[in-house]
């Protein structure tokens, strides 16, 4: 039969736990930061793509009704 010994923690095991702890949340804090950073500049890269896009789409709208208007002068030119 065995025998099984209650085993309690020390102080020095408890501040060993604490400091790993510590240790721990310091890096998630560390983390958590990084992916501020990060979400900045996606934020900054998306305010950007959008601009091009709005910019994009308003050439392509000059752009058709010109074909448009190009179309028509060759119709009415033709007559």
């Amino acid at each position: 039969m065995a025998i099984t010994q209650n085993y309690e923690p020390t102080l020095t095991d408890v501040i060993e736990k604490l400091d790993k702890l510590t240790s721990n949340v310091e890096n998630l804090t560390s983390e958590v930061e990084n992916i501020k950073s990060d979400v900045k500049h996606l934020t900054s890269d998306v305010e950007r793509i959008s601009s091009e896009m709005k910019r994009f789409d308003e050439l392509f709208s000059d752009y058709r009704q010109a074909t448009q208007w190009v179309v028509q002068l060759a119709f009415t030119c033709d007559t």
